[in-house]
């Protein structure tokens, strides 16, 4: 083990000084362009093979892994919030003029059911109204049904009287008990839509109401959205339909799973990001609006790519290397282009077949060797022949 940190830390020196011996050959590497170098070339100006027998591959670290074929993933990880379904929000108001009665449902976060009453309202036009319906009904049985004309314009008063009421949020069961008992009611009961959790409540009892006024907010929150935000980069690999996995906090070890409903079709000038929202069946409620969330894609980069470890690829400034293992033995190195990167793998668009065995780890150990070679030699190098035997 003291032989090969030796030996690296010489390869080290030996790379900065062939560095600065050789301006001129850095110059005119430099000034290749970069889409020519991405094609395979195992013969590159240079750069020549490295020759290592197992025993020295084994003491500077060198392995080998062979280029594969096949789907490569990448995983999008961000930071979302969960909210409330917009489709499934409900806003409470009212029609008609009127006081807060008396207030069935008067605090925020109780849970309701679909038809619950939440308030009495008492409106003076609520009153006249029925009122009306049954003074028309009483001018409808009045009159003489011979008189086709009049008895045909009562009924449609007593139609109009019924429509009104109803256009009030009166349901058709308390109008029938209306005519059938004649009884008129003070108050008008604002029932629940739908079921759900009371999130907001903007009323008192004995406050005045008018037309159009939110008196509460209710969300059912079986199913739950969390939204967030994913960098421009990586927005060409969400679409919507796609798994992803939700982590909370809240519940450490526990993973939810929901799937892509909307993927914005703009970016955020500043943050460089755009919006997306995955919908998460909550019929559990453990999911609270509010809540912060680790969101996990697993996106597909390509379904059929050549790719390599990244660990692999010596990027130079220049170009980027990967030595191959050639039938003789020798370590060539060979210019790649490279494709999308997916966690520790890179994809490789040109350079390489699947099946190639290649350099996967101590690659700039190698690289030096193959840049030395190629200039004075490393057989001129007293001591670091890493090519001849072992010296005794």
């Amino acid at each position: 083990m003291k032989r090969a940190f030796t030996s690296i830390a010489v390869v080290a020196v030996a790379v900065l000084a062939a560095c600065r011996s050789k301006p001129a050959q850095a110059d005119s590497m430099a000034g290749r362009d970069m889409g020519d170098t991405g094609a395979a070339d195992s013969g590159m100006a240079g750069r020549a093979p490295v020759h290592l027998t197992p025993e020295q591959a084994h003491a500077v670290g060198v392995t080998f892994a062979v280029v594969q074929r096949g789907p490569l993933l990448r995983t999008v990880r961000t930071v979302g919030q969960v909210v409330a379904a917009e489709p499934n929000l409900a806003d409470i108001t009212t029609k008609i003029d009127g006081f807060v009665e008396e207030l069935y449902v008067n605090a925020t976060g109780t849970a309701v059911r679909r038809g619950q009453p939440l308030l009495a309202l008492y409106s003076p036009m609520l009153v006249a109204a029925q009122e009306e319906l049954l003074a028309a009904r009483r001018l409808a049985t009045a009159v003489d049904s011979n008189d086709t004309s009049a008895w045909r314009n009562a009924q449609a008063l007593v139609e109009a009287s019924r429509r009104r009421l109803s256009y009030w949020d009166i349901s058709r069961e308390q109008i029938d008990r209306l005519e059938r008992t004649g009884a008129v009611t003070k108050t008008l009961a604002l029932n629940a839509p739908a079921d759900g959790i009371v999130l907001e409540k903007m009323v008192v009892a004995g406050q005045a109401v008018m037309p159009g006024m939110k008196l509460y907010r209710i969300a059912d929150l079986s199913t739950i959205w969390i939204e967030g935000a994913v960098f421009e980069q990586d927005l060409g690999l969400v679409h919507v339909g796609e798994s992803v996995s939700a982590q909370f906090a809240a519940y450490p070890g526990r993973t939810f799973t929901g799937r892509v409903s909307f993927v914005s079709p703009t970016v955020d000038d500043s943050s460089r990001s755009g919006q997306i929202r995955v919908a998460f069946s909550n019929r559990s409620g453990d999911l609270r609006p509010g809540m912060y969330a680790t969101l996990l894609l697993e996106a597909l980069v390509n379904r059929d790519a050549v790719n390599v470890p990244a660990e692999a690829v010596v990027q130079t400034g220049e170009r980027n290397l990967v030595f191959v293992v050639a039938p003789s033995g020798a370590l060539e190195p060979r210019a790649v282009v490279l494709g999308g990167r997916a966690g520790d793998r890179f994809q490789i668009d040109s350079g390489l077949s699947a099946g190639e065995r290649i350099v996967a780890s101590a690659n700039f150990l190698v690289d030096a060797e193959s840049r030395l070679t190629a200039g004075a030699g490393m057989s001129d190098m007293r001591g670091m022949n890493m090519s001849t035997e072992k010296r005794p």
